[in-house]
């Protein structure tokens, strides 16, 4: 979870496991793509070529990715699944429909509703500051716990720096830390800007409201997100990883991260405790459309808590239109409109998308961290799965 966006960097999840090189020069992938690993292009209503196939197979065959999968949530209240590509570099197996995958920063939304339920159980106040429940932690450089609300955290609007280092992540992806050992990182860093300022996305912001939720309900976050939203809506492959849990559970395709040699690495298995409340969730693709829409639905939040969530602000330096709220991005539909959600990216994985107010939805995950133009066609099939 470096970073995020609907067109992110990378989030995460918690400890243990093994890291092993796939040597898979470039070449050697297309190979093993070519060998049949793509899906038909799907027939949809009237004849039409369906559209999310289409966009899958070209991200496997034009833009080289080892995997792309989706699910989506139509008009008509149906939801259909979609793979393309391989499931495994080095045996050729098939991807598993609707597999588990890791959603990075798409975390950032569970945890902002436990933080929004614990407001509207008069637990927690939105704009008091940090310091009302974890005094004294939050100093630094032009960082001060005493002038930062709970809402700023939510909205990136803080100022707080950046913890996570990409390379050290990449390099040592078994390691796992402690949240105080995170928020280190940061606090040895100065502030980017007073209070209110600005909008500038940081996963420490989420560490904060993580350990704001720990230390409010006196119980780990990841029990809390389980039993206040996992099993409180039946997301039947959706978990929290314990400590040391490095694996993926179910059936799942690897992941993977290209080396400038054209390779790919397998990051399928690690600790993901870097991530904690800002990316260390795994899910699926209907799972996620599932917890979006009883988001969005209500089944979560109360009417005025979930107002606030969507109460947006421009997501500086991020793409036209884009708003961010408490946790949850607006993102605009070329067909008019806007769809709610998040994304997120983590060693191996980057899923997009959402769902829009009258219940269409649509979750894609690849299965490597994409550069720009080929997460503009991710979004692009995102689009056109909601317009269509």
């Amino acid at each position: 979870m470096y970073e995020h966006a609907p067109h992110s960097r990378f989030p995460l999840s918690r400890r243990g496991g093994r890291h092993r090189a796939v040597a898979v020069v470039t070449a050697v992938a297309a190979g093993v793509m070519a060998a049949g690993a793509l899906a038909p292009t799907a027939a949809f209503a009237g004849g039409r070529p369906d559209s999310v196939q289409s966009g899958l197979n070209a991200l496997v065959k034009d833009d080289g990715v080892p995997a792309a999968l989706a699910s989506v949530k139509g008009r008509d209240g149906r939801t259909r699944s979609y793979t393309a590509g391989v499931g495994d570099l080095a045996t050729g197996a098939r991807v598993p429909v609707d597999g588990q995958v890791r959603i990075g920063s798409n975390t950032k939304p569970f945890t902002a509703v436990v933080v929004l339920q614990l407001v509207a159980e008069g637990k927690v106040g939105l704009d008091s500051p940090v310091e009302t429940y974890l005094p004294g932690l939050l100093r630094g450089d032009g960082i001060d716990g005493r002038v930062i609300t709970v809402r700023q955290l939510l909205q990136h609007t803080s100022g707080l720096p950046e913890y996570v280092n990409k390379d050290m992540i990449l390099a040592g992806p078994t390691r796992y830390y402690e949240p105080r050992e995170l928020l280190d990182l940061a606090l040895a860093q100065k502030a980017h800007f007073a209070p209110g300022a600005h909008w500038e996305y940081s996963n420490t912001n989420y560490l904060m409201a993580g350990l704001i939720v720990q230390k409010v309900t006196g119980r780990p976050l990841g029990e809390e997100i389980n039993r206040r939203i996992v099993d409180r809506i039946g997301l039947r492959h959706t978990y929290f990883p314990t400590p040391g849990d490095m694996g993926i559970r179910e059936a799942h395709p690897k992941g993977y991260h290209q080396e400038a040699d054209g390779s790919f690495r397998e990051y399928t298995e690690l600790d993901p405790s870097w991530g904690w409340a800002a990316g260390a969730v795994v899910s699926t693709n209907s799972d996620l459309n599932a917890f979006f829409g009883a988001l969005l639905g209500g089944r979560l939040l109360p009417a005025a808590q979930l107002a606030e969530m969507r109460t947006t602000v421009p997501a500086e330096g991020m793409d036209p239109g884009i708003g961010y709220g408490l946790g949850l991005m607006s993102m605009p539909l070329s067909c008019g409109g806007v769809y709610w959600g998040h994304g997120g990216t983590i060693p191996g994985y980057e899923s997009s998308g959402g769902a829009t107010d009258d219940g269409r939805a649509i979750s894609l995950t690849v299965t490597v961290i994409p550069g720009d133009t080929v997460k503009k066609h991710v979004g692009a099939t995102v689009d056109s799965a909601l317009c269509r």
